[in-house]
């Protein structure tokens, strides 16, 4: 019987046994969503200014330079009762829930370090957790979705992850406008939404983590096509393992290599939106002159004016709904694009998206009118410039892009990867995510300072250039599954 297993193909999973192996994206991403929307918010608050926002966020793309690769390689050679990849995200969640809960406290808890130290910790443990688990997930999916399910496994892991980046992403807003809880931020203080949201956060993000490890029973070593653990091979020291870590990105294969461009120029652009949505939509739509986010400056006024921090606090909310807006765009789109990447092909189904993502992220530039605006949200109703309601057509493209950076790169590397080294492969080809990010963040703040003069706006215009430059880039790489499908398909026609 074993024998069978080890020569049989994986079988076919019903969509809802899909939708289970990836359903604890959906918690992992609602605590991603409400760091990309609030992190900026909250160590401005505690303190940062526009220069240092981008270094502290280096810990994000650092972290996952580090932990990916070592828990691709550990997760190929584990097995116990709760399987091969599921010990990793059980233990991710439990540390992410507690940065979590953490990080928006930093001002009470901190008490030998000051708050934005203890801050930026705690953002370091976040995304240390998110990558623990993000990776050993990504893996799962390829362990257990056999190769004519791969698209729409990674549609639906896409849809999940949007889902809960649209509910992350709107939740401080939601606090605010439904709930009452306050936005506006104390000197020295995060607000109080942002705090409640975290604590919600944190409740979800573990329970849709501990759906997936329940539901979902992984196919043991060796059994259909997946490799054996190598039980042989001798404990590595960190050195050694990072040494063969090299080795194997030397050796990669060239889908994969080709690929790392088009990841450098797109992660590269949204780490910026990132960073950099919440001081670029403050001050060319709530026109608040950039003066109001140099810890200097504050620091020779008694009080921030009521006016300022209010518009800085609806500013902040409204980085919220673009993100949930993105998120909700993107979802949309990966119901589709499996279909057209079957259709028309992936590589021109990935460029097409990443062109749109440019052009969102260029057009935020063409929108200043500042016109009050009383908008509608069926839940509740708030005013805010005219600008701020058509920005949310510059995330239609947004979100294709990130549709198609969520599910269009793993479908494509799949099918050119080594069964037995699946998920140390997957964890390298984190480095394609985290180079870009950390090359981002050590010149973004300069550039930002030096060549634009601290208007951020200008920078999220580089974002969009330097997305338009990973569509271009899709031309070289070679999808070597789809070109072996079709050759399959012109040999059955004849």
């Amino acid at each position: 019987m074993t024998t069978t297993n080890n020569t049989m193909a994986k079988p076919r999973l019903s969509f809802w046994q899909i939708w289970n192996v990836s359903f604890g994206f959906l918690g992992v991403q609602f605590g991603f969503a409400l760091q990309n929307a609030n992190a900026s918010r909250i160590l401005s608050d505690l303190g940062a200014d526009l220069h240092s926002l981008s270094l502290f966020w280096l810990v994000a793309p650092i972290m996952g330079l580090i932990i990916q690769p070592l828990v691709g390689s550990a997760s190929d050679r584990t097995w116990n009762k709760l399987g091969r990849r599921n010990p990793y995200i059980l233990a991710g969640g439990f540390a992410a829930a507690t940065g979590m809960l953490l990080m928006p406290n930093s001002a009470t808890v901190a008490t030998v370090m000051t708050p934005l130290f203890f801050g930026a910790m705690m953002l370091a443990l976040m995304d240390a957790a998110f990558n623990l688990a993000f990776q050993p997930f990504r893996a799962l999916v390829s362990d257990m979705v056999p190769s004519e399910q791969r698209n729409i496994g990674y549609s639906i892991q896409s849809f999940l992850i949007n889902i809960g980046a649209v509910f992350g992403s709107i939740l401080p807003f939601l606090l605010t406008n439904v709930i009452g809880l306050d936005n506006v931020a104390d000197n020295g203080k995060v607000a109080p939404s942002v705090i409640w949201a975290f604590y919600i956060g944190a409740s979800v993000m573990l329970g849709s983590v501990l759906w997936t490890v329940i539901k979902t029973k992984e196919y043991a070593p060796g059994h259909y096509g997946l490799a054996e653990l190598d039980t042989e091979q001798p404990k590595q020291a960190v050195t050694q393992r990072l040494a063969g870590f090299w080795q194997l990105m030397k050796s990669m294969p060239t889908t994969m290599k080709r690929l790392a461009v088009v990841q450098f120029f797109s992660w590269f652009a949204l780490f910026i939106m990132w960073v950099y949505t919440m001081p670029a939509i403050s001050q060319h739509i709530w026109q608040i002159d950039a003066k109001w986010f140099d810890p200097a400056f504050l620091d020779t006024v008694e009080q921030v004016p009521e006016h300022i921090a209010r518009a800085k606090g609806s500013a902040g909310d409204w980085v919220g709904i673009m993100f949930a807006a993105y998120s909700l765009f993107a979802a949309i789109a990966s119901l589709f694009m499996a279909k057209i990447a079957n259709k028309i092909g992936r590589k021109l189904t990935y460029a097409i998206a990443l062109i749109a993502g440019g052009v969102g992220y260029i057009s935020i530039s063409l929108m200043q009118d500042p016109t009050p605006t009383l908008v509608n949200l069926a839940i509740t109703q708030i005013e805010v410039p005219q600008a701020a309601v058509t920005l949310l057509l510059s995330m239609i493209g947004v979100g294709i892009a990130w549709a198609a950076i969520l599910a269009m790169p793993y479908a494509i590397l799949a099918g050119s990867l080594p069964t037995k080294q699946t998920g140390v492969y997957m964890g390298i080809f984190n480095f394609t995510i985290a180079a870009p990010q950390i090359v981002s963040g050590i010149f973004a703040g300069w550039i930002l300072t030096s060549v634009f003069n601290n208007q951020a706006i200008y920078i999220i215009m580089m974002a969009g250039g330097s997305m338009l430059l990973a569509a271009l880039s899709v031309y070289f790489v070679e999808d070597q599954a789809q070109q072996v499908a079709k050759s399959n398909e012109q040999l059955v026609t004849e």
